[in-house]
């Protein structure tokens, strides 16, 4: 009997923030089991909500947004994506671009299928979010991933990055602010990507979501306003800002030294008529969305409800005997580190699969997001205090009296 096998291409592939982990939560749930997810970045089932701005501009739209649009995007959208490309210095950008696409994820891939040739090299974070990681290997390149140094608050490790730079590489990837970390890479950090990318012509990809989820008055700079001689592409998008996941709303800014892209260019454009185009009701509130005030805000000083779970957060997991934390800066997730010879740790996934069985708590480990060392698990703090102390307080029960058998 002939049977049908998935691909060969996705033999290296994964996404263990939506894994076998999270199967075995859906199989809980499907039985009538209560499991507090705190594996993915979705803001709306924790009670937040998009601007009301945001939705009755949609609803206004819906009715002339039945058809295509330009692939690249409607104009209203791409002139507002424009302007605000302004405000954050990125040099020589012009509308025609500008791509929006259905959210960031989808533009990952559309920008790793148009560069790659086979045995291509592209320098990936460590820890990442694991669909550059994917994509890269689903385009027939190799993933090198670069260390960043939990010691110097997640900063990459220049040093590390540039002994990983070959005749083979073509384009470094940064994630900033970063998931899972919530790191924020100062202006210095960020000089010198851009130094290392100058001196070995590579091209740069910036993935800056969570640009608008930025805590403690620290300013967040796009890398692509250090490099108008380098040729970047500045991925973000009003997922995360306006609380609308499931709408489907990114985009993405080539920059710089274009000139040195065309070809690529001409790809990048093939690939965006063959998806016809984006969600175009998502594409109608971009406007609406980038003028005026940021709600968001709101929520990222002491008294906002992100702060307020980021504070408490951090200072719980510290709290607890063989885990530590940094404290991230932004957006809405927390990496703590695991003492693993007290707990016997070998095998992180295993460990997040015991604590979901026993306490009905689920996480995300650490590997999951290509990390090394099976030492790390990655928290959204998006749920309420209540329900963080509720989680915390099962982690911290769980690991009292855990040894990892295998």
């Amino acid at each position: 009997m002939r049977t049908f096998k998935k691909s060969s291409k996705l033999d290296h592939v994964c996404y263990d923030v939506r894994g076998p982990v999270l199967d075995e939560a859906n199989r809980m749930q499907a039985d009538g089991i209560d499991v507090l997810k705190l594996n993915i970045g979705n803001p709306a089932p924790f009670g937040f909500s998009a601007p009301e701005e945001v939705i009755t501009d949609m609803i206004s739209t819906l009715r002339s947004a039945q058809g295509y649009s330009d692939s690249h995007g409607i104009f209203a959208a791409r002139k507002a994506i424009m302007q605000y490309a302004q405000t954050k210095n990125i040099p020589n950008v012009s509308m025609e671009h500008i791509y929006t696409g259905n959210g960031v994820s989808e533009l990952i891939n559309l920008v790793t299928q148009g560069l790659i040739d086979n045995g291509d090299e592209i320098l990936v974070p460590s820890p990442d979010y694991p669909l550059w990681t994917g994509c890269v290997t689903l385009a027939g390149g190799k993933a090198v991933h670069y260390i960043c140094d939990e010691q110097s608050e997640w900063y990459p490790d220049i040093e590390d990055m540039r002994s990983k730079i070959t005749d083979k590489t073509k384009a470094i990837v940064i994630i900033n602010p970063n998931n899972p970390t919530g790191a924020v890479y100062p202006k210095e950090v960020l000089e010198q990507i851009v130094e290392l990318a100058r001196e070995h012509e590579l091209m740069i990809f910036s993935d800056e979501i969570y640009d608008r989820l930025v805590m403690d008055e620290i300013e967040h700079t796009s890398i692509a306003s250090l490099a108008p001689d380098l040729f970047c592409i500045t991925l973000n998008g009003l997922s995360k800002s306006h609380m609308i996941a499931g709408f489907r709303c990114g985009w993405m800014i080539l920059s710089g030294a274009k000139e040195k892209a065309k070809d690529y260019i001409e790809g990048l454009n093939m690939l965006s008529n063959m998806r016809l185009c984006s969600n175009v009701p998502a594409q109608c509130i971009v406007q609406t969305a980038l003028g005026g005030h940021q709600s968001v805000k709101n929520y990222l000083v002491p008294g906002g409800r992100i702060y307020e779970q980021r504070e408490f957060i951090y200072n719980a997991i510290n709290d607890i005997p063989g885990l530590s934390a940094v404290k991230p800066k932004a957006a809405f997730y927390i990496f703590p580190k695991m003492d693993t010879k007290k707990f016997n740790i070998l095998d992180d996934e295993k460990f997040v699969l015991d604590l979901l069985k026993e306490k009905k708590v689920l996480l995300t480990h650490g590997r999951g997001f290509n990390w090394a060392e099976p030492d790390h698990f990655r928290i959204v703090y998006l749920p309420n205090i209540e329900q963080l102390k509720d989680a915390t307080g099962k982690i911290a029960d769980f690991l009292s009296g855990y040894h990892q058998q295998i």
